[in-house]
């Protein structure tokens, strides 16, 4: 069920200690995630290939552009093919359009396992890991309120049902209507809830199709370490514990790279690959 294990935080002041903590210019690891851990990781969101294109990572789309994999690549510019590469089918835009990475989301794939790595750096309270989740309050199926449904029919057989509207949870009613933690250039709802409730979070559009959104910041009661997922970003930032942040790097199946408060993640920013 979406956002189960969730609660609304009425009041938005557990997040008083993030604005103090967040500087630098836009695309500034900084920025995004709270200055003053000792250590910060970049785990790259999921590459999602087109049916015919065999599954791959940001590694394997250099491998196949020409482009150069490091820590601060930036989507735009791997998926341009460098001077020279051939055979592959390009869009409109010269860019590599059969492999998609989604933008403000860690995909289940990878979310599960990061979760599984931050579950030992994160205190019990209460027999429960608790955490705030907090959520960008500008997706479209929070600013549409309830969902509409619309079942296509094309092909022989009977007519599918009518369309339907879908509720939004009771719990994301009530975050709707309390007050906001306000961050640089962004509005979130907050909730608390089990560290593994992340997994929960997301629109359940019917009983059968639920549609995945990771918690856009992520932290424990104890501030130890703190997960971003900038909406305009292919990739999730973890700032905790230089032991925290070792594990990331060498958790199998999540693509991650070391990086500092300071880097450069703004779409631009690639230099290596420009």
């Amino acid at each position: 069920m979406s956002m189960e294990g969730f609660h609304a935080v009425p009041d938005p002041s557990v997040g008083d200690w993030l604005p103090p903590r967040l500087s630098g210019a836009f695309g500034a690891v900084g920025r995004t995630v709270p200055r003053g851990y000792a250590a910060y990781a970049r785990v790259l969101h999921p590459v999602n290939p087109e049916p015919a294109t065999e599954p791959t990572t940001w590694a394997g789309v250099c491998a196949r552009t020409g482009r150069t994999a490091h820590a601060l690549m930036q989507w735009e510019s791997i998926t341009t093919p460098a001077p020279g590469t051939v055979g592959l089918p390009l869009s409109g835009e010269g860019r590599w359009d059969e492999v998609q990475v989604e933008r403000g989301c860690l995909a289940p794939q990878a979310l599960s396992p990061l979760l599984d790595v931050l579950a030992p750096f994160t205190a019990d309270h209460d027999g429960q890991q608790a955490c705030h989740h907090a959520l960008w309050d500008g997706w479209g199926w929070l600013i549409g309120g309830n969902t509409l449904v619309v079942a296509f029919h094309d092909g022989p057989g009977p007519r599918p049902p009518a369309p339907m509207w879908t509720e939004l949870p009771e719990v994301v009613q009530d975050a709707l209507n309390a007050p906001r933690l306000s961050l640089p250039g962004r509005e979130h709802l907050l909730f608390t809830g089990p560290l593994h409730a992340a997994l929960s979070m997301g629109d359940q559009v019917t009983d059968d199709w639920f549609l995945p959104q990771s918690p856009n910041l992520l932290w424990p009661a104890d501030r130890s370490w703190c997960l971003a997922s900038e909406i305009d970003f292919g990739s999730t930032l973890v700032g905790g514990p230089a032991e925290l942040i070792a594990a990331v790097l060498a958790t199998p199946g999540l693509e991650a790279w070391p990086i500092g408060e300071d880097d450069d993640l703004s779409a631009f920013a690639d230099h290596l690959n420009t």
